[in-house]
């Protein structure tokens, strides 16, 4: 029998300033000034600012700010600029520091190395440990297993005595697939494109849906663009076609293409600047050479003038006003969430940096175990926004260039109770492989033995990892004659 019932849930819904919010907070200074840079290329609101005229008398400038906030006050709720009631629209994006850092850095992982040290981080048999590095090492450069699957475990299995359960080895393939960058060591094109369509969080559940149903009923007449077809098959509408296949063509066919190996990114241009003056520490955006952005005059005139009009404007002088407004608003969003960036970034380093103070007094071996979560409550913010401000950002500090992720990692107890961070295990097991006797070098057990000894639990086999991601190979290969 059907019957009809209401029920109150809640929900909660990223508007489109915010989803905008989040995806500036993943890009790191290079990017955002790309990201600027197109920005004043599609709204002719915004413009880049110019040094201010010496001249300009306080006066003027007052009332350049008066002529932006009036039509803000009549048209726009305060709110909807994330309530940020106190940012300079006129110069936002600028650090004090007028000093600018192009250092070189070192060269950065491989994209082999960066699926590697994924790999590590899962708990993982011997076996399958040998399975993941044996999948990793056969990608090709645009990310993909060309390698038949079933013919890389019947060879682990005849040469390296080693038998997975089929099922087993399906669901190391699929982790794998879900590494950063998603949809790597996929077998083909349609299952790179489900599995990133699947760990979608941002696209709208029906096209989603849709999309899904499109790459594995409806394969072939997608690549071979049959769009009629497709349309009559799953009853689709122009626009709901039009926007299926434009989710689609969002995701990245090749997640291996530019990968870490790239010469462009081996030249880091870090996006914090910590700088320790006498006592203190002073952190700083590396922003000086990015566009400053602000609000055009001469468009803000225009603007004022069609709203004051009122009930006389004609249908063009609407029309005019209309395209206004829509830009005034993104630009002002746009400018707000800039803003906001800015100051989200400097609360996350201040954190890390009181968290990690002694890292950067003391080096290395000071740096504590710390975790995203551990931020997020320190400043009352969501971890997956600690997340998107770490990727892919560094810090220049009297210690070097490091990237922020560096300064995450878990921790192992000793005999006093104490949390150390894995890192500082690492750089102690360093130390020991540097003082050995190069006769008589030391094997992973004494290696578990001799740490153990000095109050770190560790096994053995987290010796051999550690031992392996600090490139340091085994005993035998490490003796000298």
């Amino acid at each position: 029998m059907l019957s009809l019932s209401q029920r109150l849930t809640q929900q909660q819904k990223l508007s489109p300033q915010q989803i905008q919010y989040q995806k500036l907070l993943q890009l790191n200074t290079l990017a955002l000034e790309q990201r600027i840079k197109t920005e004043l290329e599609i709204n002719p609101i915004l413009e880049e600012e110019m040094e201010l005229n010496q001249e300009q008398s306080e006066k003027e400038k007052e009332e350049e700010r008066e002529e932006a906030e009036d039509p803000d006050n009549e048209e726009f709720e305060l709110e909807d600029y994330m309530n940020d009631d106190d940012f300079d629209h006129e110069r936002v994006n600028r650090s004090n520091d007028e000093e600018i850092f192009h250092p070189i850095a070192p060269a950065r992982s491989t994209l082999y190395e960066h699926l590697l040290s994924q790999l590590r981080l899962l708990d993982l048999s011997d076996d399958l440990t040998l399975l993941g590095e044996e999948i990793i090492g056969n990608l090709n450069s645009d990310g993909y297993l060309k390698r038949d699957f079933d013919e890389l475990l019947e060879e682990l299995e005849l040469f390296d005595h080693v038998v997975i359960e089929h099922e087993k080895a399906e669901e190391l393939l699929h982790t794998i697939q879900h590494f950063e960058p998603i949809g790597i060591a996929s077998r083909n094109l349609q299952e790179c494109l489900l599995i990133q369509l699947r760990a979608s969080k941002d696209a709208d559940k029906y096209l989603k849906y849709l999309a899904q149903v499109m790459l594995e009923e409806h394969y072939d007449d997608f690549t071979k663009r049959r769009f009629e077809a497709l349309k009559q098959k799953m009853n689709l509408t122009d626009e709901s076609l039009k926007k299926t296949v434009a989710l689609i063509q969002s995701l990245n066919p090749k997640p291996g293409e530019g990968n870490l190996e790239t010469a462009e990114l081996n030249q880091i241009n870090p996006d914090f600047l910590l700088e320790k003056i006498d006592d203190n520490y002073i952190i700083t955006l590396n922003d000086k050479s990015m566009p400053s952005v602000t609000i055009n005059k001469s468009y803000l005139e225009m603007f004022d003038a069609k709203k004051k009009k009122g009930r006389k404007k004609n249908s063009r002088d609407k029309e005019t006003y209309k395209f206004l407004r829509e830009k005034f608003e993104s630009a002002k969003w746009f400018i707000a969430c800039i803003q906001q960036r800015r100051e989200t970034l400097l609360k996350i380093m201040q954190a890390i940096l009181e968290r990690q103070y002694q890292f950067f007094e003391k080096g290395p071996k000071y740096l504590k175990p710390m975790i995203y979560k551990d931020i997020a409550e320190a400043i009352n913010m969501d971890i997956s926004t600690i997340s998107r401000v770490v990727n892919a950002k560094y810090v220049q500090s009297p210690m070097g260039i490091h990237e922020l992720k560096y300064f995450f990692s878990e921790g192992l107890s000793t005999d006093s109770g104490e949390e150390v961070s894995n890192k500082h295990i690492k750089e102690r097991l360093k130390e020991i492989i540097e003082e050995e006797e190069k006769k008589k070098p030391y094997s992973d057990d004494k290696l578990a033995e001799l740490l153990n000894a000095e109050g770190i639990h560790i096994a053995r086999r987290t010796v051999a990892k550690y031992r392996e991601q600090l490139r340091v190979p085994v005993a035998r290969l490490r003796k000298e004659l």
